[in-house]
C-alpha cells in the first residue's frame, strides 16, 4: 500500500474507478456490476474511487452496496465534489452526459463551501458510509478561480477538522493539476488521460513537480478510454472515436508488444505505474472479467527490450522512466519556476 502525499491514507498500487458500474456509455446490470466489484477485491484491490458525476449518483450507490459487507478499515474510498445533484423530472436519458440512466437527476456546477458539504453529505447517504477518505475537486476546468478560492479552502477545512484524510483534485488534464500541486497542499491529485503510452503531458509539469514536493498522483484513463487496450477503428481515446493516426500508432505499441512476448494492456498499466510519483493506477472495469484481466496484465513483467525497442522507434521519450530503471532527473525534478 502507498500513502498519499504527507496524509496517513494509503492506497493499493492498482485501484478500481467506478464509473463504469455507473453506466458509462452502455448498461450494467446490479450483478455484473457487484460482481465487478468482489472481482477487485478478490485481486486484492483495495482502493475505490466514485463520483456523483457516474450515472448521477448510480456509481456511488452500487460501490457502496458492493462493498458493504467488508471490513470498512480495510479498503479505501475516494469520491469527487464540483457538481451537485438536484432532482429533475426524470424525463429521458442521461446520455448525453455519457451515461444510460434515467435523467433523474441535473448536475449543477458548484465550488462553493455550502455546495461542497452538501455534495459530500449526499454523497454519503449514497454510499451508506460515514466518511470517505478522499475527497477530490471534480473537473474545475472552467471553474478555476472559483474552485482555487472556495473549493480548495472547504476541503482543506475538511480535512483539519478529520471529516476526511486527504484532498485533491481530479481532471482530465495536467496543466490546472500542476497549479494544484504548486500553489496548495493537496495531498493527492488524479491525472486521467495525460500520462499514457500514447500521451506524456504529464511527464514535464506534474509529476516532476509532484515528485519534488511529496505528493501523489493517481493516474487514470491508462488505456485513454480503450485505444490502449483494443486499438482499433472506431475504438474510443479520451472519450471520443480515436482519430486514424492515433489507431495506427497504438497498432504500432501492439505489434511491438507481441514481438517482446507481452500484451500492449500490460505495457499501458507498467508505463503508468513506473513513475516515482504515481502511488497508484486506476483502472475502470463494468465486469469481473475485466477486473481480473486488468489484475492479471498489471502483475505481468514486460521485458526491457520492449521499451528500449519503443524508445529506437521514437514511440516513448528517451526521459519517461519505466519499470526496472531509474528515473533520470529530468523526470523527477520539475522546471524552475518563473520568481
Amino acid at each position: 500500500m502507498n500513502r498519499l502525499g504527507g496524509s496517513g491514507v494509503r492506497v493499493s498500487a492498482l485501484s478500481f474507478g467506478a464509473a463504469a458500474i455507473g453506466n458509462l456509455y452502455t448498461e450494467v446490470g446490479e450483478e455484473q456490476a457487484h460482481e465487478a466489484v468482489e472481482a477487485a477485491w478478490q485481486r486484492g484491490i483495495r482502493y475505490f474511487d466514485t463520483a456523483p458525476h457516474y450515472g448521477l449518483g448510480l456509481s456511488e450507490r452500487r460501490l457502496g452496496a458492493a462493498l458493504r459487507g467488508h471490513p470498512r478499515e480495510q479498503y479505501t474510498i475516494s469520491t469527487k465534489v464540483g457538481r451537485r445533484l438536484e432532482p429533475s423530472d426524470g424525463t429521458g436519458d442521461d446520455l448525453a452526459g455519457g451515461f444510460a440512466v434515467p435523467a433523474t437527476h441535473r448536475r449543477v456546477w458548484d465550488f462553493s463551501a455550502d455546495g461542497i458539504r452538501r455534495t459530500l453529505e449526499s454523497s454519503l447517504e449514497r454510499l451508506g458510509l460515514d466518511r470517505v477518505d478522499v475527497v477530490y475537486l471534480h473537473d474545475p476546468d472552467e471553474h478555476a478561480e472559483w474552485a482555487f478560492r472556495e473549493g480548495y479552502p472547504a476541503l482543506e477545512r475538511l480535512r483539519s477538522q478529520g471529516v476526511v484524510g486527504a484532498i485533491g483534485a481530479g481532471m482530465n488534464q495536467a496543466e490546472m493539476l500542476t497549479r494544484f500541486v504548486r500553489d496548495t497542499d493537496v495531498d493527492v491529485v488524479l491525472c486521467a488521460g495525460r500520462y499514457t503510452l500514447l500521451d506524456q503531458s504529464a511527464l514535464t509539469g506534474l509529476l516532476p513537480a509532484a515528485h519534488e514536493r511529496g505528493k501523489s498522483v493517481v493516474i487514470g484513463g491508462a488505456f485513454n478510454s480503450g485505444l490502449l487496450a483494443n486499438p482499433q477503428p472506431g475504438a474510443k481515446y479520451n472519450y471520443t472515436v480515436a482519430p486514424s493516426d492515433l489507431v495506427q500508432r497504438a497498432l504500432r505499441l501492439k505489434s511491438v508488444a507481441h514481438r517482446h512476448g507481452t500484451t500492449l494492456r500490460a505495457a499501458a498499466l507498467a508505463f503508468c505505474a513506473a513513475h516515482p510519483a504515481v502511488a497508484s493506477v486506476l483502472v475502470g472495469a463494468r465486469s469481473a472479467h475485466e477486473v481480473r484481466d486488468c489484475a492479471h496484465q498489471f502483475a505481468a513483467r514486460v521485458p526491457a527490450g520492449f521499451w528500449q525497442e519503443l524508445r529506437a522507434k521514437g514511440l516513448l521519450p528517451a526521459d519517461a522512466p519505466v519499470p526496472g530503471e531509474e528515473p533520470s532527473s529530468s523526470t523527477t525534478a520539475s522546471a524552475k519556476e518563473p520568481s
